[in-house]
């Protein structure tokens, strides 16, 4: 595959050429193991390590290589040194999981992130406000995919709780088993660009993307009697499509903290941030104040009150990342209420009237 076919753009030349070293060579991550890394190259797979200077220059683990990542690696006879990671124009985040407090890089340079949730008992919308906030927050385009639509008898109902979450986000509703919905996720990555497959386990991330390549390329397992998955994606990779484009395999995540400046929240809750532009104080928390929009919205029911405690949940979530000390939180929750107020669409506001 060229290197265009794998993604690279003049932005990421730039960075390159910018290392002055000619003997460094252009690959993109793969599959991260723990102490070696697989890379894609033209002439096809290599396998590459850390050089201890970018190890130990690195402030963060997020500074290191994820999936998806463009790197800088000199050739050797039995194993690649990596030098240098470009700059990335994309990247989906999460909080580590567990009780630790950083930056966990899911998937980085992507252009499409494919939020899957399964269809039927395990279809659930505060999950997918969740998903869609740090969605926005990566830089790349979400789409929504709704799967396991041969185990309902009517989706529509799914389709416009998703729709009524996402304003204007796609929906796709598909299923592996009969091929609905995967030409739908196909088109959206053509050659030279790059998805990623999110959802919990069991959503059918490592069904669809066999369908996408044609063949079984991972291993699956039989859904439950009730209808949902088995996990059985245990690490990240970036898999070629046929005729170009990529995919961004993730294990299903069990738990999604988010990892986030607050700009995303205002993109993935865009009827609260329309509304809180008419509210008598600029501060206003949508709780007791007095002449709050929101609140008012809630209480004439043209704004879920449910919707609006999710809010309010992601928002402390929010609160508790900068009392911990987390960087970027500390460093961009100050403007968060003014980045909500900027985010208000008119035609969102007019809506809620």
């Amino acid at each position: 595959m060229s290197l265009d076919r794998l993604g690279w753009d003049e932005r990421f030349a730039e960075a390159f050429a910018s290392l002055g070293d000619p003997a460094l060579l252009p690959g993109r991550v793969a599959v991260e193991h723990r102490s070696e890394y697989v890379l894609l190259v033209p002439a096809g797979e290599v396998r590459a390590r850390l050089a201890g200077r970018l190890r130990h220059d690195a402030s963060t683990l997020s500074e290191l290589p994820a999936v998806g990542d463009w790197v800088a690696f000199r050739s050797t006879h039995e194993i690649g040194v990596i030098h240098a990671v470009l700059p990335r124009r994309s990247r989906f985040s999460r909080r580590m999981a567990g009780d630790q407090t950083g930056e966990q890089v899911v998937a980085a340079n992507i252009d499409v992130v494919f939020l899957l949730t399964a269809l039927g008992s395990d279809f659930n919308v505060r999950r997918l406000e969740r998903y869609l906030t740090l969605a926005w927050e990566s830089g790349a385009e979400p789409v929504i995919v709704l799967t396991k639509s041969d185990l309902i008898l009517d989706a529509s109902s799914s389709v416009a709780d998703a729709e009524a979450v996402g304003f204007g986000v796609p929906v796709i509703v598909a299923s592996s088993v009969t091929g609905a919905g995967v030409k739908e996720v196909r088109a959206r990555v053509p050659a030279g660009r790059t998805g990623a497959l999110l959802g919990s386990s069991g959503v059918g991330k490592s069904t669809l993307l066999n369908r996408l390549l044609g063949r079984e390329h991972l291993r699956t397992a039989e859904t439950r009697e009730d209808g949902r998955g088995r996990h059985t994606t245990t690490h990240r990779e970036l898999v070629p499509l046929p005729d170009g484009g990529l995919i961004i395999d993730t294990p299903g995540m069990r738990e999604l903290q988010l990892w986030s400046d607050g700009s995303g929240l205002g993109d993935a809750f865009a009827d609260i941030s329309g509304l809180a532009a008419e509210c008598r104080f600029d501060d206003c928390l949508h709780v007791a104040e007095p002449d709050c929009a929101v609140k008012a919205a809630v209480e004439r029911g043209a704004l879920d009150a449910q919707r609006l405690e999710s809010f309010h949940k992601l928002q402390r979530e929010l609160a508790r990342l900068e009392r911990l000390g987390d960087p970027l939180a500390a460093a961009e929750r100050k403007r968060q209420d003014k980045s909500m107020m900027r985010l208000g669409r008119s035609h969102i506001r007019n809506k809620y009237r």
